[in-house]
C-alpha cells in the first residue's frame, strides 16, 4: 500500500473492495451461484459511488455490451476466488479450527454467512472507516454474525499484530488465516513482514490461503487493465506494486509451511467455471499452507 494512502469504501483501495462487493452480488444473482452473498449488493447501494457498478447478471451484461468484457470475466473469477476461500474456512472449521483471522478484509461478509462451528472467532482487520461503513450496513440490515465477531480498525502498514492479540487472539489456538486481494498492494519489504507475523502467530495446526499475482508487472502493462481502472476512478499504478519478489508459497516453505499453490484456471476448473483467458487470470495464483 503507497505510504500516504487513506481511504474510506469510495477511495483508493476502498473502490476496489466496493468492485468485488459488486462482482459478487452479481455472482449471488445467478440461478445457480457458486457463492450467496445477500448483502454485498446493499453494499453498493449504500455506497452510492459515482460509477454504476452492476449487481446483477443483466446489469453486467449490459455494462459488458456497452463498455467491455470486463464485468462478466471479473464476476466469473471473484466467484471462483470466494468460493475457494470459502471452502478453505469450511475445510479448517470441519478439522476443528475454531479462530479465523481475515487481513485486509474489506467488505467481506463470512462472518455473518459461513457456518462456523461453535466458539469461533473470526477476527477482521482493516482500514477504520471502511470496517465502519460495513457494520452500519450490516446492522441496517439486520444481519448477525455467526460466530464472535471481532473487527479491529487498524492499518496493516502499523502495528497490527499487536491491535490483533489486544482484541483476544490467542496465539495458542491454531488460526485460519485469508490475505484475499492483499499482497498484490504490498511492497515487498511489506509482505515479507506480513508473513513473518502471520508466522510468529500461529500455533501448530494453523493454514493460510492468499492470492497472489505471478507477474504484477505485466498486469500493471496492459492497457486493457489500466483503463478498466481509470473508468473506476483509480489509477492501478497508484495502488498496485509490480515488484519482483519470491512468492508467498515460497517465504512460507522456507518457515516450515507446506504450500499447494493453484492458477486461477485450476481453482475454476473445480468448481466448473471456466475462466475467460486474460492476462490477470493467467498471472493469478492462490496458495493454500498449513503449519505443523
Amino acid at each position: 500500500m503507497r505510504s500516504d494512502q487513506q481511504w474510506d469504501i469510495v477511495t483508493g483501495i476502498g473502490i476496489t473492495a466496493l468492485a468485488v462487493a459488486a462482482a459478487r452480488a452479481v455472482e449471488t444473482s445467478r440461478p445457480a451461484p457458486l457463492i450467496k452473498d445477500p448483502y454485498a449488493a446493499r453494499f453498493v447501494a449504500a455506497a452510492q459511488h459515482p460509477v454504476p457498478l452492476p449487481t446483477t447478471v443483466e446489469e453486467a451484461r449490459d455494462a459488458r455490451d456497452r463498455d467491455s468484457e470486463t464485468w462478466t470475466d471479473m464476476t466469473d473469477y471473484i466467484a471462483v476466488r470466494t468460493r475457494a476461500f470459502d471452502d478453505h474456512f469450511l475445510r479448517a472449521a470441519k478439522d476443528g479450527v475454531t479462530q479465523a483471522v481475515i487481513l485486509a478484509s474489506g467488505l467481506d461478509t463470512r462472518a455473518f454467512r459461513l457456518d462456523w462451528r461453535a466458539g469461533t472467532v473470526v477476527h477482521e482487520i482493516d482500514q477504520p472507516r471502511v470496517l465502519d461503513f460495513k457494520l452500519r450496513v450490516l446492522r441496517e440490515a439486520g444481519a448477525e454474525p455467526q460466530c464472535d465477531h471481532r473487527p479491529t480498525g487498524v492499518d496493516l502498514r502499523d502495528d497490527w499484530a499487536t491491535a490483533l492479540e489486544g482484541a483476544g487472539f490467542d496465539t495458542s489456538r491454531p488460526t485460519v488465516w485469508l490475505a484475499e486481494g492483499l499482497l498484490p498492494y504490498l511492497p515487498p519489504e511489506a509482505e515479507e513482514h506480513l508473513l513473518h507475523e502471520v508466522h510468529r502467530l500461529s500455533a501448530p495446526g494453523s493454514r493460510l490461503a492468499a492470492e497472489y499475482f505471478f507477474d504484477m508487472g505485466q498486469v500493471l502493462d496492459d492497457p486493457v487493465m489500466e483503463q478498466n481502472a481509470v473508468a473506476m476512478g483509480v489509477e492501478l499504478a497508484d495502488l498496485l506494486h509490480g515488484d519482483q519478489r519470491p512468492s508467498p508459497a515460497e517465504r512460507l516453505a522456507e518457515r516450515g509451511w507446506q504450500t499447494r499453490v493453484m492458477t486461477g484456471a485450476d481453482a475454476a476448473e473445480t468448481y466448473e467455471r471456466a475462466l475467460t483467458p486474460s492476462v490477470m487470470t493467467d498471472n493469478v495464483r492462490h496458495v493454500f499452507a498449513g503449519l505443523r
